[in-house]
């Protein structure tokens, strides 16, 4: 537990699946972790309990995104944990859910998409840098759904690409303080959130016959991979949106 030793991260939307498996992991290396939530407690508390198990520091910070005062209710919370420390690894992972097809989506569900997807994120990123030590790290997790084509989550895979062209240019605008921003793109993942999903029939059969490593994802897989880009060792790669599918849709197989 050193590769992260005596830093701080915030993970968003941290009480379950993939942001989870991410606020224990840079745990696991050695950051004390704030543990987002926005209405499950339980499911923070958990996360917590899990990482102080293993060894590690956490805390959780109750703000539901998407509503007024969001993010300063957030940094009330993160700077009383920090009291006066800087903050090292930002992940932005909370979102909200693809919202259905073009005829479906309502005004309303289409601008809590983009208050939860974009405009919390944008903010948050705004309102952490003051805390954000330089040679510090921004992750903010996107997914596939930006450059593939499906009618159920064209609202939700417009949120995503536009947090990979905001990581893009402030990896741009913040480099000149050592700091890297970068996206993480996952595929399908099955979480124990999710789980039911899994059960339409076929469905598992049809994705890893789509994905070039023949399994689905788990957040671990996902995990890794951010804290890869917390570690020192992603100190050089910046700007970048970093595909952690599995090689979904690369080509046929056959």
């Amino acid at each position: 537990m050193s590769g992260l030793a005596d830093r701080t991260a915030l993970v968003t939307g941290a009480s379950r699946g993939i942001g989870r498996a991410i606020a224990v992991r840079l745990a696991v290396e050695g950051a004390a972790v704030i543990v987002h939530f926005g209405r499950d407690e339980d499911g923070a508390t958990a996360t917590v309990e899990e990482i102080e198990r293993a060894g590690g520091t956490a805390w959780s910070v109750r703000a539901p995104l998407g509503e007024d005062d969001d993010v300063e209710t957030l940094f009330n919370g993160v700077e009383s944990g920090l009291s006066g420390r800087p903050l090292d690894i930002l992940v932005n992972n909370a979102a909200a859910a693809p919202a259905g097809p073009l005829g479906v989506t309502t005004r309303t569900e289409f601008d809590h998409l983009f208050a939860v997807n974009v405009r919390a994120p944008y903010f948050i990123i705004q309102r952490a840098l003051p805390l954000l030590r330089d040679g510090g790290r921004i992750v903010t997790m996107s997914s596939v759904a930006a450059r593939v084509a499906n009618a159920g989550q064209t609202s939700f895979a417009m949120t995503k690409g536009a947090v990979e062209t905001m990581s893009m240019t402030l990896a741009n605008e913040l480099g000149a303080r050592g700091i890297t921003v970068n996206a993480v793109a996952p595929g399908v993942t099955r979480t124990a959130t999710n789980g039911a999903v899994f059960e339409e029939p076929g469905l598992i059969e049809s994705v890893t016959a789509a994905t070039a490593l023949d399994r689905l994802g788990g957040p671990d897989d996902i995990a890794e991979v951010v804290a890869f880009l917390a570690s020192d060792a992603a100190r050089w790669i910046t700007g970048q949106v970093i595909n952690a599918s599995g090689g979904l849709f690369l080509g046929p197989r056959t």
